[in-house]
């Protein structure tokens, strides 16, 4: 009994030299993402920061444009927006470059909208343009040149725009901005202060030094396995401290832990308050990177041609974006063609707020036929439907975040439609009954995860999130415990680690 304690003493002690620095970085740095986190371009900030579309100009209809740039067949996605270079185009992916994007680049044929021109890849002068599309008049800028992936560009949802040029503005945040190399698209924009507390947060947190550089194949397998020897030193740790703390008598000195040291105490006793909620930390940091695919489930995919009824195909009936902007009205930024139950819709996107879906043919505004989306939605999986729910407040399976967060910035529209098959693998689907888009699937491997990661790791529960600053003072309260703890543990691993040296030297 004796020997397994030492053991289990030596084993904490020596690993939690080396696992206690990683603790408090993830603690204060945990803290620092709470408000600020990896940059990202959201969809609304894209939409505002587009330049509206005017009605008077001369633009070719999508059918004449296509044609013109050779791009025949059915298309998984056809956008119109001043979004390269500062100009009209038509933004194409034909369906089948859409199944291999890792090996066409982003899939995305960029048609300038005047001439029906092919635009190839971004050069300096396009870059430029784009960048000051988004920044408006007045705003200075110098080009810093293009870059496959730095310290803010390590989303994976960039590399079908890699090369991405990098240019810096002038305006009051200094806010450097990405460009794709490939569609002359702003992809990210990252003012200075969201940068700078960046590497006190994301970046450092998720262990960012290791990509984009020799150690970017070996990244995940770090972060793995620097969690598992987290759980080991934490549950360890509290096994010891457990079996040091005199529960019934105290120790002769009146104390219930034996340690008379400061930092020695405020570690056994920060360690007892605190191992819970370090333990559940770093165990759901570890399910957030999906470790070795458990949560994958194999399901097969849904087929979305149900919704759609049939191929995306522009003819030359489909009117063009002066007669849509028309009937639009307002300050329209971006126009979407969208296969919808069988019929082609234009989605007639604004700064905010819903899209508005005209006729492809007559521009017509209409609106989706409830029972006829829900019938069609029954056919994206192979297996009968359970129930389908209309959804007009958050719940614990469906609800939004702060867009700097992790989880948030995305599209999460009320009221909603879950569609809950009655399959294998438990599915759920989320349709948005105003434009019949998919939101979001779930299964109950997923939904799993939602569990262990994002309830556990940043407390996505609706209760808190609703009430702050509750949900702020209860996790700055336990990350400063945690940082306490961690803290403490560096102090005593240092101070034993330099006695080892200097008697190693001695000898």
């Amino acid at each position: 009994m004796l020997r397994a304690k030492r053991w289990l003493l030596l084993l904490h002690r020596w690993l939690g030299i080396v696992a206690c620095a990683f603790f408090a970085m993830w603690f204060i740095s945990g803290v620092v993402m709470m408000y600020v986190g990896y940059p990202k371009l959201t969809e609304a900030e894209r939409l505002q920061r587009l330049p509206p579309l005017m009605a008077e100009n001369a633009w070719m209809s999508p059918h004449r444009a296509l044609d013109a740039a050779g791009i025949a067949g059915p298309l998984k996605e056809l956008r119109f927006a001043a979004a390269s270079g500062g100009r009209a185009v038509y933004l194409a992916v034909p369906q089948q470059q859409a199944t291999a994007p890792a090996r066409h680049g982003s899939g995305v044929i960029v048609v300038d909208a005047g001439s029906g021109e092919r635009l190839g890849v971004v050069d300096l002068r396009r870059a430029l343009d784009s960048a000051a599309a988004y920044a408006g008049p007045g705003i200075g800028m110098r080009h810093l040149g293009t870059v496959a992936e730095d310290a803010f560009t390590h989303s994976r949802a960039l590399d079908a725009h890699r090369p991405l040029h990098r240019v810096q503005l002038d305006d009051a945040e200094a806010t450097l901005l990405y460009v794709s190399g490939l569609t002359g698209e702003v992809v990210r924009d990252a003012p200075r202060a969201e940068r700078l507390w960046n590497y006190a947060g994301a970046w450092i947190h998720w262990l960012y030094p290791f990509r984009g550089n020799v150690f970017d194949r070996y990244w995940a397998d770090v972060v793995n396995w620097l969690s598992i020897i987290g759980i080991a030193v934490t549950l360890t740790g509290t096994a010891v401290g457990i079996l040091r703390w005199r529960f019934a008598r105290p120790y002769r000195s009146g104390a219930r832990s034996p340690y008379q040291g400061r930092m020695m105490r405020w570690h056994h006793v920060t360690g007892l308050l605190f191992a819970l909620i370090t333990l559940a930390w770093i165990f759901s940091g570890l399910m957030s990177m999906n470790p070795w695919r458990i949560f994958d489930s194999g399901a097969a995919p849904l087929r979305g041609e149900a919704l759609q009824g049939g191929p995306l195909v522009i003819s030359a009936e489909d009117v063009s974006p002066q007669v849509l902007l028309g009937a639009a009205g307002g300050a329209i930024r971006e126009l979407r063609w969208v296969r919808i139950l069988g019929r082609t819709t234009v989605l007639a996107q604004g700064a905010e707020g819903r899209p508005l879906l005209l006729d492809s043919r007559t521009a017509q505004a209409h609106s989706l036929d409830a029972q006829a989306l829900q019938e069609a939605a029954a056919g994206l999986l192979p297996a009968p439907v359970a129930r389908i729910e209309r959804l007009t407040a958050y719940d614990l399976y469906y609800y939004a975040r702060a867009p700097h967060t992790m989880t948030g910035g995305g599209d999460k529209p009320l009221p909603v439609l879950r569609v809950v098959f009655g399959d294998a693998h438990a599915t759920w689907v989320h349709i948005d009954p105003h434009s019949g888009a998919v939101l979001g699937r779930s299964d109950s491997s997923r939904r799993l995860s939602r569990w262990l990661f994002a309830m556990l790791h940043s407390w996505d529960w609706l209760p808190l999130l609703e009430r702050r600053p509750l949900w702020d003072i209860a996790l700055i309260t336990l990350s400063l415990g945690g940082a306490v703890l961690s803290l403490t543990g560096v102090v005593i691993g240092w101070r034993r680690l330099g006695v080892k040296l200097r008697t190693v030297r001695c000898q």
